[in-house]
Order: C-alpha cells, then structure tokens, then sequence
C-alpha cells in the first residue's frame, strides 16, 4: 500500500511538473488569512474614503486582513501603488492614463499599472458664486480659482480643462488649493471660483449651495467637443437638475474612477479578491449613493483604458464580459 501510495504521489508530481514545463498554472486555493490588503482611499472629507474603507471591509468579511488608509487621492494612490505601499487603490482613470502613457503630469510612463475594476464616475464641477459674473471657463481669465493639490486628479482635470478653453493657468490666479480648501476661501471673498471633481452629490459644494448663491459653471460647446476629442477618458454629461439649487441640467464632463493595482500582485490573489468583493458587494454599496447606483457586476469592464490585471480578466471573462485590453 504504502510503494503504491508513494508511485501515486510520484506520478501526481510528474505531472504537476509537466504541467507546468507545457505553462499550465494549477491555481491553489488562495490562503486569505497570510495575505495584507491595504487599500488606499482619499481625503476624509471626500467619497473615496468611505467607499475605500467599505471596500476593506468587504475584504475582511471574507477572510483577508485589511486596513484602509486616507490619502490625498489620486495622485498619491497611483504613487502608493508604485512603491508597492498598497495592493489596492481608487484613481480617476485619466489621472492612471497619464502615469501609464507617461504625459500630463508624469514624465515616465509605467507600464505595470493596471486596473481591477470600473467605480463610478466623477464629475467636474466647476463652481462659482453668482457675484463673479463667471458663465463659462473662459470666463475664469483674470479670476482666482481654486485648481486642486498639485498633480492631484482635480489638478489635472483643471488643467486640460484650461487648455480646451484657449487658456493656461497664467491667464489666471491660480491657487493649488483642495476643493475643500478653495470653497472656504470663496465663502471668505478670496476665490472666485473651484474646480471640483467628484461623484454626485458632493457635500461641501451641498453645504455652499445652502448657504450661497452659487453658479455652477456649464462645461460645455466647442472647448468640451475638443476636450472629449483630444482625451476620450471624459465623456460629456450633465449635473442634473436639482443635484444641488440647480433648477436646470448642467452640461460638464465626467471621468471613470477604477480601481488600481500594481502587475505583479500574483493573479490568484487579485481573482480570488474579485470574487469576495462582488460576494460582499452589498458592504460597498452601502457606503456611498454613488456607489450603490455604479458599482455593480453587471457594468463590466469596457470603459477602462488601460489593461486588466490578469487575475480581473479573468474573472471578468468567467462573468461573460469582453475584456478589449486583455
């Protein structure tokens, strides 16, 4: 029993290594417990931090050891993924395509970013208060305007938004202020209008709204047709009606937030990660009415530019959706 128990086990290991001589993984079951998933979110006053914490909760629920950590958003998230100091990260995808095909803000492009999973989209917001007489972003010539952290995903969106304008931040008085930040300085008299790039609603423009007579700023005509030519990451949109004390649509733009990890997070990991989030998936809506109308198995993968990570092809594929990247 024992010489048949032995050849048995020879012939299993044989084959296991004929296997994988031929480039046939046999996938093992993912042991959660010894893996740490930190997922990198954003600024406590913004959406990405709830929706990034209940992202780790859901993980947790499933076995692995989590934590979430607030971030200035993008910008350091794409970093954080880089230097591998989180397996997980929220970005807005143009900001990730920037870093990927190394324009914009990055001067390196970095091919070993890639994406698990759409989010929900971001709007850009571009507020003001009705005194600045501002109707449209060429209007912000001679203006203060609050433009976001340096190289931050509102930063970005503010500057390619300039751009489709005809403008440059020399054109105005440009403060590299959080939107949090800018619209304590409108209330004070000291900036006349923020760009704003979040889901819908956001509440510090909700608080400003009730408290002033705001104008959200139309992104829209020839400067948006442009916009969306040139960068395909932004579609056209509009803020709707009532959003905040807005009594018509908006006309703006949005962009995608994904979720972002580094390549070489092993593939068993990240489709064994899929499978727990979409078994949970009632934890992450639960956080934010942005999530709860946008994440969702069933919106696929289509609008992601840049390619899956093995492991979410996967499991993307294994869903029936197409994966035009992979």
């Amino acid at each position: 029993m024992k010489k048949f128990f032995k050849a048995s086990m020879s012939a299993v290991s044989f084959f296991a290594i004929l296997l994988c001589f031929m480039g046939v993984r046999l996938t093992a079951a993912v042991d959660r417990g010894s893996e740490f998933i930190t997922v990198a979110t954003g600024p406590s006053s913004g959406i990405y931090f709830p929706i990034g914490a209940a992202f780790a909760e859901a993980l947790k629920a499933g076995g692995y050891k989590t934590s979430s950590q607030s971030t200035g958003a993008s910008a350091q998230n794409i970093t954080m993924i880089q230097k591998g100091e989180a397996e997980i990260a929220i970005a807005m995808q143009d900001s990730v395509m920037q870093a990927y095909d190394g324009f914009g803000a990055y001067k390196t492009a970095d091919k070993n970013l890639r994406a698990m999973m759409r989010l929900w989209p971001n709007y850009v917001q571009l507020v003001t208060l009705e005194n600045t007489g501002i109707k449209s972003p060429a209007d912000l010539k001679g203006k203060r305007v609050g433009v976001g952290a340096p190289n931050s995903g509102v930063e970005l969106n503010a500057r390619m938004i300039y751009e489709a304008y005809g403008l440059t931040y020399e054109d105005s008085k440009v403060d590299y202020l959080s939107y949090g930040e800018a619209i304590d300085q409108m209330k004070n008299g000291q900036c006349d209008a923020a760009f704003v790039t979040s889901g819908l609603p956001n509440g510090t423009v909700m608080e400003l709204a009730t408290q002033y007579k705001m104008v959200i700023v139309p992104i829209d005509g020839a400067g948006r047709d442009g916009l969306v030519s040139k960068y395909p990451f932004f579609a056209k949109t509009v803020i709707p009606a009532g959003t905040y004390n807005n009594k018509e649509d908006v006309q703006s733009v949005f962009v995608y937030n994904i979720m972002l990890v580094g390549k070489d997070i092993e593939a068993d990991v990240v489709y064994d990660m899929m499978k727990v989030i979409f078994e949970n998936i009632g934890t992450i809506k639960a956080s934010h009415n942005a999530a709860d109308k946008n994440i969702d198995v069933t919106f696929g993968v289509e609008d992601i530019t840049i390619p899956l990570h093995d492991g979410a092809a996967k499991y993307w594929k294994e869903a029936g959706y197409k994966t035009p990247l992979n």
